[in-house]
């Protein structure tokens, strides 16, 4: 005898509903009845309205019949759809007397075992009978779908036909689907006006595609791409239409192409579905290359700059013009290559700046930038010194500053360095001009002495290369007296284009360009 038969009962009713069991049927004698009276409010709290505990009185009083009910799922009626079949032994798609014609209407019904389907004629009920069959279709092959077979048809079978999809028990509102049947009953065509295809737009615009739809039934129209398996703008393989007219709002280049439209079955006749192309041309500026190009060179040099087309349309109208600046320097049009060059065959101080070339078509323009510029890179500090700190007095130390300097030779001679160095913590820079001799060679170690540093403060030196162009890019660096030692801490390149740097831990040392 289990010592808790009120704790049996509630583990029942918790594991049937878990389950998902339609209904579990417990009982128990009277004496655990009148003592599981908590455990039945428990329930019912826990699960609130998805339980109801029926008392069914029987031939035995003391016996308690407890059912447990699954929630039921949401009741729904939705996308209510008809669609007229001809009669299929004559090739003939019209309605025509003395042949049978078929009206199926279909509903999404949950749950779909509960749907019921009600047929009438000009308002008045209809009964299945030898001339008109009222069928419904099986689940597995066309759910909640219906049909109404006319045989033999006559000049009094025209008029409206509606058929009514209800669940049972209510809660839920009909669904009806009036279908006329009537002389003028007739197969849908499809056209597509001459101005509208082909159709040309630009890249951003909004565009309408149509398709002229008749027949009466007018049928829905489903539009998809004709020249390749690509979803719709909407993101699907179709776009239903109800009036024959895509809207593809915010045009892009992968737009252009074939888009075919067709009739679709419902809400019209199910014969040989009709369709009919249209053409869409998405006009859009050139893409080219490269956008932007840094170029330092030195006076009295010669640089050479090349915009390259990559892709445009329409390309037979493609044309560029070459600017220094506001300037027009050239113009001109493509006949069969796909780049231009512009040569400036000795630079001087005022052929230094941003170049562009702006390539046009009828859509817009694509642009080349170059940035013509004489200023020196960055000096790179070496870390590897032997020995670079000594003192001489107690208060004071001093530090051998050693550099390479980046590509030396892209530009003129360095004539000098300036120098400038701070207290950290510090707002003003201390500066003087450090004079170079002659050229300077790619990987040629420069050392200059810092000296006069205070112990134990730490400094911020920056180290700037001048050519007769002005400054290049600067270096900053941290140096921080410790013990007998300088531990170098950071490194900042400074500059339109000073490289890129890792991350190196040597003396406790971090580098990063900025």
């Amino acid at each position: 005898m289990n010592a808790n038969p009120c704790g049996e009962y509630k583990q029942k009713c918790v594991f049937s509903y878990l389950l998902g069991l339609y209904q579990a049927q417990l009982r128990c004698s009277q004496g655990v009845s009148t003592r599981c009276t908590a455990e039945i409010d428990e329930l019912s709290s826990l699960f609130g309205n998805h339980i109801q505990l029926v008392q069914i009185s029987g031939s035995i009083a003391s016996i308690w019949k407890k059912q447990l009910w699954i929630p039921r799922t949401a009741e729904a009626l939705k996308k209510g759809r008809f669609w007229i079949t001809p009669d299929p032994y004559h090739k003939d798609d019209n309605i025509q007397i003395g042949r049978e014609v078929k009206i199926s209407c279909q509903v999404e019904a949950v749950p779909s075992e509960e749907l019921t389907f009600s047929w009438f004629k000009n308002g008045r009920p209809l009964r299945s009978s030898e001339r008109m069959v009222i069928t419904q279709t099986d689940p597995d092959v066309s759910p909640g779908t219906t049909n109404l077979d006319i045989i033999d048809l006559k000049f009094t079978d025209f008029g409206t036909y509606t058929c009514v999809a209800s669940l049972k028990g209510g809660g839920i509102s009909d669904i009806s689907i009036d279908v006329n049947i009537s002389s003028s009953t007739v197969p849908p065509n499809l056209t597509v006006p001459q101005e509208k295809s082909p159709l040309v737009t630009r890249e951003g615009d909004t565009i309408e595609l149509q398709c002229q739809v008749t027949g009466k039934p007018k049928p829905i129209i489903l539009w998809s791409r004709a020249d390749k398996e690509v979803v719709m703008p909407d993101g699907a393989m179709q776009t239903e239409s109800y009036d024959g007219i895509l809207r593809i709002v915010n045009v892009s280049r992968e737009m252009t192409g074939t888009y075919r439209c067709q009739t679709s079955q419902y809400n019209g006749f199910n014969v040989k579905p009709r369709e009919a192309l249209v053409q869409l041309i998405v006009q859009y500026p050139p893409a080219v290359e490269p956008t932007f190009l840094e170029i330092r060179q030195g006076q009295g040099r010669s640089i050479t700059m090349s915009c390259r087309v990559l892709r445009a349309y329409p390309t037979r109208v493609l044309t560029y013009e070459w600017r220094l600046g506001s300037k027009l320097l050239r113009t001109g049009q493509f006949d069969v290559q796909d780049s231009t060059e512009y040569t400036v065959s000795s630079l001087s101080r005022d052929s230094y700046g941003i170049y562009n070339c702006n390539i046009i078509n009828e859509a817009g323009a694509g642009r080349c930038s170059f940035l013509v510029t004489g200023k020196a890179y960055a000096p790179e500090f070496y870390y590897d010194t032997y020995n670079p700190l000594w003192q001489n007095r107690p208060r004071v130390y001093s530090y051998s500053l050693q550099w390479t300097q980046m590509n030396p030779d892209a530009v003129d001679r360095i004539l000098a360095y300036r120098l400038g160095i701070r207290q950290a913590g510090q707002q003003r820079w201390w500066e003087q001009e450090i004079t170079v001799n002659g050229n300077i060679q790619k990987g040629e170690l420069i050392t200059y002495n810092l000296t006069e540093l205070i112990k134990p403060e730490a400094y911020e030196v920056r180290l700037t290369p001048i050519t007769r162009f002005g400054e290049g890019d600067s270096t900053i660096r941290v140096i921080k007296y410790s013990g007998k030692k300088v531990f170098v801490y950071e490194e900042v390149c400074r500059g339109a284009s000073s490289g890129a740097f890792g991350l190196l831990l040597q003396l406790h040392y971090v580098a990063r360009c900025v």
